[in-house]
């Protein structure tokens, strides 16, 4: 079974001042490993700057459907996709895995320490009912990246 991990298009971003407008903010990242840009799917560097917008990351028509505030890099220009591994600023933290099914109902989840998201995130995706798995910040909730099985 192989997953891939994609960053959100950057194109939903691209248009900074119509996001402020509707409620993101602009702020500069003040300390390492603590600003995940869900673009690039790596944490900003102290003094990048970023926006912190709202985002739905599960829109179904299920009691599931979820927003939640994330970060962006200003001025993010590529996704960033992985292949068959975790990103780096999902490995150092702790996760929740929450594994929906193709109607957008989650039928298992599982909380990953740091350096655990790999193999709980394997064994969510292997089973049969789960079509793609929702990687949150542990602590923050905060949605982080999505992993879909690539069956081909």
């Amino acid at each position: 079974m192989t997953y891939r991990i994609t960053g959100l298009d950057p194109a939903a971003f691209a248009d900074s001042e119509s996001l402020i407008a509707r409620g993101a903010v602009r702020l500069t990242a003040d300390k390492p490993d603590a600003f995940p840009c869900r673009v690039t799917l790596e944490d900003a560097a102290p003094g990048e700057v970023l926006l912190l917008v709202n985002h739905v990351s599960a829109d179904v028509p299920t009691p599931f459907r979820a927003s939640h505030a994330i970060f962006v890099r200003e001025g993010a220009r590529q996704a960033r996709h992985y292949q068959d591994e975790v990103p780096p600023f999902i490995v150092r933290r702790a996760v929740s895995l929450r594994g929906f099914d193709g109607e957008g109902m989650i039928r298992a989840a599982s909380l990953a320490q740091p350096g655990e998201a790999e193999d709980k995130l394997r064994d969510l995706l292997g089973q049969e009912t789960i079509a793609h798995v929702d990687i949150h910040a542990a602590a923050w909730g905060c949605f982080l990246a999505r992993a879909e099985r690539d069956d081909g």
